[in-house]
């Protein structure tokens, strides 16, 4: 049996593989890496065994600066239908969402930190979801959202964004929450992005410690097993 292949679809200059890189590495994977907001082309179909797209600070709908989204929503729309297991986080997920037909919902639903999430009756269920409990902390860090798309299956919901997971196909998965972001991806950000962090949660860098200590090592566990279980379906 050949290793696994897969593409991943990089959004910005600072991105972090994180738990989903940890169950990558674990199965062997064999990584195609695309970064398209540098200029990089999007193959034209996935010739690889499985679609990764991570996320950014752009919206889903900013054609004018990012050319390349329309055609990413595209090819991720056209995997999970083809049966292929597709992952889109964040802006991955509304691009996705976009791919699929639903509405992107621009500056309606800010979230940052160790949020609560909530599984859907569906999503306590599902293959991804199912070894969560029915309330999680997980990291998020996004101000968009979206409707859910036509033909796709409702996984988890939050107070600010009804729409946090969905299923589309056989493993067409989005999740709106950061569940690749583990403790030291978080610190990096932090690190990284002083100013906009303590804008977005005034005292975050004061009191980060203690909520990554409270929380962070639940939402450590739960990327991983979401992670895990995504390779899993590859």
């Amino acid at each position: 049996m050949s290793p696994m292949h897969v593409t991943i679809v990089e959004n910005t200059r600072v991105t972090h593989h994180g738990q989903v890189g940890v169950a990558l590495h674990e199965a062997a994977a064999r990584i195609d890496l695309v970064k398209p907001w540098a200029g990089q082309v999007l193959p034209a179909r996935l010739e690889t065994d499985a679609l990764v797209v991570f996320g950014g600070e752009q919206s889903a709908r900013d054609d004018h600066s990012h050319p390349y989204l329309p055609r990413l929503a595209g090819l991720m729309a056209e995997t999970a239908a083809s049966g292929k297991a597709v992952l889109g986080i964040c802006l991955g997920a509304q691009v996705f969402a976009r791919g699929l037909g639903a509405e992107n919902i621009l500056g309606a639903a800010p979230e940052f930190g160790w949020c609560d999430v909530a599984l859907t009756p569906d999503g306590a269920d599902d293959p991804l979801t199912a070894t969560l409990p029915p309330d999680f902390p997980i990291f998020q860090w996004h101000s968009d959202t979206f409707s859910l798309p036509p033909g796709a299956t409702r996984l988890a919901g939050s107070a600010m964004a009804q729409n946090q997971s969905f299923r589309f196909g056989r493993a067409g998965y989005a999740t709106q929450f950061h569940f690749e972001a583990s403790r030291a991806v978080v610190e990096d950000w932090s690190r990284t992005f002083p100013d906009l962090v303590e804008s977005l949660s005034p005292g975050w860098h004061q009191a980060r410690l203690a909520m990554a200590a409270q929380r962070g090592a639940a939402a450590d566990a739960h990327g991983l097993a979401l992670a895990r279980a995504w390779v899993g379906m590859v």
